[in-house]
Order: structure tokens, then C-alpha cells, then sequence
């Protein structure tokens, strides 16, 4: 029976017209075997083609693609029962006579930047072929310091006129491509929750982007560490290498963002081991508000030093009347509550006051809300002076 099958598949397929191909035609291709300076693929219908090795290796000279990989490659010519492919048309003349051929088909092309002209870039093409490429679909995104001169790069032509001497080509384009197949691999591999190494590749002052390989999420400054983030270029720079978590993906709308904090020990998990009730701890004033001062522990520990506990029996109008950002004190352990990430704190040390001056009052709206534990009125707080010469006034 199966001796009976494969001739019967033999029989069929030798009724089969052979596939005609013209120059352009994209084709869905299996690689079969990386040579030392071609690749072979299976074209479907027992044809192979080939392509130079050259075309899939980066500037670190690493092989992009490996047996077994399913791409795309285009039709050149069939030679002496030899298929020629191609990943983008290279360089010499026959890729400049297939220029047009390119254009219509959506070919990438190989092209060196020649240099900054207005409006853009000129870019020398196969064949000595002369193209322009505007500033914007010079890449997704540039940075102004930038040197792309003598960059060879992969375009896709936009525009073909006057014969081929009007040219107008985009890197931009190759990029999206690249980007759009590469988030295919990766949606099937990615999830929400797992860690995975990334680049980042630009900072910004809410945070900072980070590349897992063809696909930039926002590593927002908040989950950058378990702290406060006064300069995140202090902590970050484009080109490190970071391992983070993957908080949301969202394909649809093409939103992603990541943790670097979560893949940190979080130094509340034992909050109450490091910091027990009644222990005296070394902490620097982080930060001034009217109601008290917020005391770092360590990097992600803040504690709250309530007004009241500043005067030492004085009635004060604000912390930094006492205290001023930046500064060591002692501090005791009032009160945790580890689930609400609080801790209330008493001075252990004695503070001199500070000499009165413009000091910047680090306040944000609905800070003393967050904290409103510790700004309700204890039994036996003053009223203050005002309200002093009243209650005195009443008694009478």
C-alpha cells in the first residue's frame, strides 16, 4: 500500500506545470542549509533556490537565521537550473536594472548613506544609482547626534521616477516590516509575568524604553527600584543591558511595559524582621511636607516623622524649621503596618534647630492624605495659638 502511495504521489506531481516566476515575486521559502557563502532554500514544488550569506549577517557578524527558519525571499533569475533569490537586491549592475522591478514589488534595496542634504539624507544605491531619503523615513526613531554617514543600510523604494533618476526610498519601511515579523515570533513566545533580558534605547523623564528585540516597551520611572527616582539617567543609560519583568502586553494597541523593581527583593517582605518595634535606626530626611518629614530607612523604606514628634515640646510651623533634606537623624520604630507599606517614626537623637531659609518644600497634592494616619489631632495637641487665646477667653 505505501509502495502504491508514493508512486501514485509521483504520478501527480508529474502533471504538475512547474511554477513560472518573474523577477520580484516574493516567495515563502524554508531554509535547508547555511553554506560558507550561500544560503539554500526550499521554494516549494522540489525547487531550490539560493542566496548569498552576506544578506543575513549583522553588523556583528552573527548568522540572523538558522535551518529550519520559514522567510521570504524574491525571485531573481533561473540559470542553468540554478534559482537565484534574494533578501533585498545588493549591489553591481544586474540589481541596478532590477531597480523598477524592486519599486513594484516592494524589494528592499541595499544603499549607503552618502550624506546629510536638505531635508534628508542621499543614499547611493545599486549600480551607482543616486536616491533621496527624507529625515522621516530615515528610521522609527533617531536621536539628532546621530552620524549615519557611510552607514549602509537596507531601503525600500517609495518612489520611482524620470527613468530611475528621481528615487525616493525608505529605511523607515524595512524597519516597520522587520518589526511587524518580529513581533509575530514574539507574541507567541511572550507573556505577562516572565522576565526577559532587554536594551534600553532611550530615556525619557517619565521613564525609559527598553528593546527585547524588536519590540520597545516603557519601563516606567516609578518601576525602576523600590525608591524614589530623583534623575533616572543616574540609574540608567542607552545601551544597558536590563533583565526585566513583563507587566502588560498589548498587542492590539501595540502597548508594552516592563519592571525592573519586580525582579528586585522587595525590602518590605520582611519589613517587621529588619525594623521590630522600638528599634532605633540611622535615616536621611528625604523629604519636607507641612504636615512631617519622610525618613529613608533604605532604598524603597520610607518612614513618616509626624510634626509633632519634631518640637520637643515646642510647637512648630513646619518640619524645616528643624530639619532640612538630606540630613541624618535617629529615629525610633512607632508603629508598621507592613501591609499598608507605613511606618511611623519618633526621634531617638536630639535635633538642634536649623537656621531659617528658603528651603524647597517638597509637598506633593494629596501627600498628607496618603498619610492622614498620622496627621489626626492626638488627645492634648495644641490648637495652636489662635485657637489657645480663645479656649483661654472661654474660660473665663
Amino acid at each position: 500500500m505505501n509502495e502504491e502511495m508514493s508512486f501514485a504521489e509521483l504520478l501527480a506531481e508529474s502533471y504538475e506545470e512547474p511554477v513560472k516566476l518573474q523577477a520580484g515575486d516574493k516567495i515563502k521559502a524554508r531554509v535547508v542549509r547555511i553554506g560558507r557563502d550561500m544560503v539554500f532554500v526550499d521554494l516549494g514544488g522540489k525547487s531550490e533556490g539560493i542566496f548569498p550569506l552576506n544578506e543575513v549577517v549583522d553588523a556583528d557578524g552573527e548568522i540572523t537565521i538558522k535551518e529550519g527558519d520559514d522567510i521570504q525571499v524574491f525571485f531573481l533569475s533561473a540559470e542553468h537550473g540554478e534559482i537565484r533569490c534574494t533578501t533585498r537586491l545588493g549591489k553591481g549592475p544586474e540589481s541596478r536594472a532590477l531597480l523598477e522591478s524592486a519599486f513594484k514589488s516592494g524589494i528592499p534595496v541595499a544603499g549607503k548613506v552618502d550624506g546629510e542634504i536638505k531635508g534628508g539624507f542621499a543614499v547611493k544605491l545599486a549600480g551607482a544609482a543616486r536616491a533621496f531619503c527624507p529625515f522621516s523615513q530615515i528610521g522609527i526613531s533617531r536621536t539628532e547626534d546621530e552620524d549615519l554617514s557611510d552607514r549602509e543600510l537596507d531601503f525600500k523604494i517609495i518612489e520611482f521616477g524620470e527613468d530611475g533618476r528621481n528615487i525616493i526610498v525608505s529605511h523607515r519601511k524595512v524597519m516597520e516590516e522587520q518589526r511587524r515579523e518580529k513581533m509575530i515570533q514574539l507574541r507567541e513566545t511572550l507573556s505577562e509575568g516572565m522576565t526577559i533580558i532587554g536594551t534600553i534605547s532611550s530615556i525619557r523623564d517619565f521613564g525609559a524604553f527598553v528593546d527585547i528585540g524588536g519590540l520597545d516597551g516603557l519601563l516606567p520611572i516609578s518601576e525602576i527600584c523600590w525608591g524614589h527616582v530623583e534623575d533616572i539617567n543616574e540609574r540608567l543609560r542607552v545601551g544597558q543591558k536590563v533583565e526585566v519583568k513583563i507587566m502588560k502586553l498589548d498587542w492590539e494597541a501595540e502597548r508594552f511595559s516592563f519592571s525592573l523593581k519586580d525582579t528586585m527583593p522587595d525590602p518590605w517582605h520582611d519589613i517587621l524582621g529588619s525594623y521590630p518595634l522600638g528599634s532605633n535606626h540611622k535615616g536621611r530626611v528625604a523629604r519636607l511636607t507641612s504636615f512631617g518629614a519622610f525618613i529613608t530607612l533604605e532604598e524603597g523604606v520610607d518612614g513618616l516623622l509626624h510634626i509633632s514628634k519634631l518640637g520637643a515640646g515646642r510647637r512648630l510651623n513646619h518640619p524645616r524649621e528643624v530639619l532640612e533634606t538630606g540630613q541624618e537623624v535617629e529615629v525610633k520604630i512607632e508603629a508598621v503596618k507592613a501591609e499598608e507599606r507605613r511606618i511611623s517614626l519618633t526621634l531617638s537623637g536630639e535635633l538642634t534647630q536649623t537656621a531659617d531659609g528658603d528651603r524647597e518644600e517638597d509637598e506633593k497634592p494629596g501627600a498628607e492624605d496618603n498619610y492622614r494616619q498620622y496627621t489626626r489631632p492626638t488627645k492634648g495637641s495644641s490648637m495652636g495659638t489662635l485657637g489657645d487665646l480663645l479656649a483661654a477667653k472661654l474660660k473665663r
